[in-house]
Parts: structure tokens; sequence; C-alpha cells
């Protein structure tokens, strides 16, 4: 996410008793930034030894209990390295570290990290669908990949409601400025994507406080779905406690999906595949699971989809290689027979490799993939590394989806990869990666395709293409005022676009040149 202000390698004064000094520092609109925004930004990183020296720079002054908590690590941008803990130690002069990969599916960690979570112990277990990777010596090396980042996590979480909260404030007056008037936020309350078990309090205070700018659907983590006591004749055994369910709230604060994970990701070459990655391995992780990995048994996960479906649940199944793509339309099919619920539309989010075989099953199913087009600029040449030419077409798919008939939505996966939606249409368009490459070009799209996508396609995802999405009588006044057409600009030219204003519910969100006219915001 842009900041409107970075202080880097400066002695800053905070007059916060829990953290009193700072070396860097984030303005957001007029704010001090929080989370993710206010971490070490490691995007920019192109050495193992470039880490190593921007961690010893934010440590810089620091109280030695204090964490050094980095985000934006690229292991493919490192030469395909990763920090080793032994580096962070000495950079890092004893605090601990946690430095966040830009997937969201691993982290890197110190000595004390992993002695608090007991990993240094002998005879440490790797916990189901999670890997502490080691090194040559056998030693953890500081790697958590997916599910072993909860180790650190139960560190450092929960969030106070008020932090998530300030954080919502920020992020939503944020996303006004790209012509963001509604997103979904993939996962709350718990697994390792949850800030706090009571996330939906903050979503709630944001709201009441005035600080909820946007309209929020929010996915319920998985994690916190427990046995549920009902009548034998609904069904519902597994859930939220009074059978809070998809669709509960309304249009500015809702309930969306329950976000299972079945697999990894491409970048950290941990999705569950049917053919092994390309190129060498860059861990003893990776040479142990060529072909990545599940998050649990295949047959525990299954059932859990379908419970959730039982229950009145719309599922989003984390599912990027191909492998897990089969078993989430193998789960949504058993679903579906088990017990129909005719217009539920079940989503695959990323969707990341789609063989040709698969893609009538989508149509068929009534599946919605939830593709990410902006990953193809910024990761492709990484991704089309690990899958070689022939699976690089299969990936992201768009143009075979829309020619069945199947909805593809515009989504960003922040913050993962930069969330604008003006450069993830010309993604769509173009399909060009960072280097200039290629990405699947026969999957390209014409740019009203892509506009659809990021407005009708999304409502439609979300269960609310009767509501939003076009400007049409009757449905929600959101819309987004821009200094160009992106349909009648050339191409390269798309992400460049301007954001003039935004308005949702008719009133003005964000109009910095106040172009538009009415009462304003309530």
């Amino acid at each position: 996410m842009k900041l409107d202000l970075l202080i880097r390698n400066a002695h800053v004064l905070t007059l916060d008793e829990d953290r009193p000094t700072a070396t860097s520092l984030g303005v957001l609109h007029g704010r001090i930034a929080g989370l993710a925004l206010g971490r070490l930004d490691l995007s920019t990183a192109r050495t193992v030894e470039e880490v190593y020296a921007a961690v010893a720079r934010y440590a810089d002054g620091l109280p030695h209990d204090a964490w050094v908590i980095g985000a934006g690590l690229d292991h493919n941008r490192l030469g395909g390295r990763y920090p080793h803990r032994d580096g962070l130690d000495r950079a890092a002069g004893g605090r601990a570290v946690w430095l966040q990969h830009t997937s969201g599916h691993a982290c890197v960690v110190n000595s004390p990290v992993l002695e608090a979570a007991g990993a240094l112990e002998p005879g440490f277990a790797d916990p189901a669908g999670g890997v502490v990777s080691r090194d040559a010596a056998g030693r953890p090396d500081g790697l958590l990949e997916e599910t072993a980042q909860r180790l650190v996590q139960r560190q450092v979480l929960p969030y106070p409601v008020e932090t998530v909260a300030e954080a919502v404030g920020a992020a939503t007056r944020h996303y006004l400025t790209e012509g963001i008037t509604s997103f979904t936020e993939a996962g709350i309350g718990g697994g390792w994507i949850g800030h706090t078990p009571v996330e939906l309090a903050a979503y709630q205070l944001a709201r009441e406080t005035g600080r909820l700018h946007t309209r929020a659907q929010l996915m319920a983590a998985s994690d916190v779905l427990h046995p549920l006591t009902a009548h034998a004749d609904d069904g519902i055994d597994l859930g939220l406690d009074l059978g809070m369910r998809t669709g509960f709230g309304d249009d500015t604060l809702s309930l969306g999906p329950v976000k299972i994970f079945l697999d990894g990701s491409l970048l950290g070459r941990t999705a569950a595949m049917t053919e092994p990655f390309c190129g060498c391995p860059h861990n003893e992780a990776e040479a142990a699971n060529p072909t990545g990995y599940f998050q649990n048994d295949a047959g525990t996960m299954t059932d859990l989809v379908v419970a959730a479906h039982r229950a009145g649940w719309t599922v989003a199944a984390h599912a990027i290689g191909d492998r897990a793509v089969d078993l989430a339309l193998d789960a949504f099919a058993r679903a579906h027979k088990e017990r129909p619920r005719p217009g539920v539309h079940h989503r695959v989010e990323h969707a990341g490799i789609v063989r040709p075989d698969q893609l009538a099953r989508f149509a068929e199913l009534g599946v919605v993939p939830v593709p990410q087009h902006n990953f193809l600029h910024t990761f492709g040449d990484a991704m089309a590394a690990n899958l070689g030419p022939r699976r690089t077409g299969w990936s992201y798919r768009m143009k075979s989806l829309l020619g069945l008939g199947v909805p593809v939505p515009g989504n960003s996966d922040r913050p993962v990869a930069p969330g604008a939606p003006l450069p993830a249409m010309q993604s769509m368009v173009l399909r060009l990666t960072e280097s200039g490459a290629p990405f699947g070009p026969d999957e390209r799209v014409p740019a009203l395709a892509a506009l659809r996508a990021w407005t009708e396609g999304s409502a439609r995802a979300t269960g609310a293409g009767g509501r939003k999405g076009r400007l049409v009588p009757g449905h929600l006044a959101d819309l987004t005022v821009l200094d160009a057409d992106p349909t009648g600009v050339a191409p390269d030219r798309i992400g460049a676009i301007q954001v003039l204003a935004t308005l949702v519910g008719g009133r003005p969100a964000h109009d910095p040149h106040g172009l538009t006219t009415g009462p304003g915001p309530a």
C-alpha cells in the first residue's frame, strides 16, 4: 500500500510507552499508519545481505525486548535464498525477528522466536500442514511455511480491537483513493490470517466510529468454526454461535464465505501440484515436497467443506495448485450431492493452475474462480520459472473461463501484491510480467471484460450481483469518477488512469477536487 510519507533511517521519539523510539514512520492521510503499513518494508531488498542490513538499521535504538517485524520478503528476488536465523540474530542484536513473506504463506524468524516456540527442542515435530525448515546441519534455519507460522503468531497475537479498527480506517480510506467502494477481507478471527478472535468486533467498532469508509464483507477463517448442537433435522453440526453464517449483516458490513485453506503458494512452491515444480529446490523443505503439499489430510478438509456447506455457508476454498483445485471441485460436488443448495456458488480462491480438463467442471458445478491478475506483473517471472511454459499457460486463467460462462471477479489478494484495480485491469488485458515477457497470452481479454470483472464480476462473486456492480436503477449508488475511460485508452495506459472521486451510496467519500455535489458524507 502506498503511503503519503515514509520516513526511514531516522531517530523517532514516539512518546509511546510500548515503543518509545523507532527508525521508520509512515503517514497515510494524515495519520500514523498501523499494522502492516508500519512494518519494516523488505520489498526492495535484492540480496540476503540487504535484508540483514535493513534489520540491523530497524533494530538500532529499539528496546532489547522489542520485536523487529517486517513484511514484503520475497526470496525469488534474493537469488532464491532466504535469510538464515543466525544472520538475523546478529543483525537484530538478540531481539526477536519476524519477517513475513510477500505470499503470506511463509515467514522467517530468528533464534529467540524459535526457542520460545519450542522448535529448538530435541524431537520437535513439524505441525500438520506446515514445515519448520532445516539447514544442511539439520538445525531449524528460521523459515516457517504455512501452518508453522502459528508458532510465531501465538507469541504476538491477538492485537487489540482498537488497533485493528484504526488499521481498518487507514486501509479503507486508502481504498477510496483507488476507486474501491467494496472489499472482502479473506479470513478473520483465527488461523494464521486472523488478527484477533474478536476481529468482527473491530470492524463493528470501525463502523460505529466512522472509520469504515467502504463496504466490507468478512470471511470467517475455518479455524473459528466449532461443533454446534442443533436439531438433527437442521444438519448443522459445525459453525458459529447462534448459527451466524454467510449473509449475516447488511450492505455495509456482512459475513461472507468461510475461508478454508487447502494448499500453499506458487511463490513459496508449497501449492499442491500434480507435477513437480521446475528448477532446483531452494531448501530442504522444497526437496522433500517437490509437488507442494496440502495443509491437512485431504479427507479431513473435504469433510470440513461439506460440513460448512450443510450449515449454510458459502465456501471459499484456497486452492492454487491443480491438485488442490481437484480437491476443491470434488468437495463441492460431494457437498451439493449430499445437500443440494440451488443458487449457491462456492469459490476457489486463486485457482492458480487450472488444467484444460478442469475448466468445464467450474461451469458444471457453478463454482466461481477468484484469480489475481495483478500477480502477473509483480510475480510473473518467478511464477513462470517455477511452472515452466506449459503450466504457465494454465495459470490465472480468464478468457477460457469467461468463454464457458464462468464469472471471473477482480481480486487483489492485498497485501501480497499491489491492490489498485486499474493496474490489475491492465494486467488482464496485456498479461505481461515485470520483465515484459508474455504470461499466458492466450488468456488475454478486452478492456471491457476486465472492467466487468472488477465491477459486476466481483459483485456476483460476493453474492451481491443483484444489488451492486452495475449502474442501473435499484442498485447501490457506488461509483468511481476517472480521468479517462479504461475501455477507450491504449491498453498500456489503463493502469495510469487517475481516480478523481469515489462515491459510496451516492455520497462523496473521496473527492479531493470537489467534483461531486450532494449532501456529503454522513
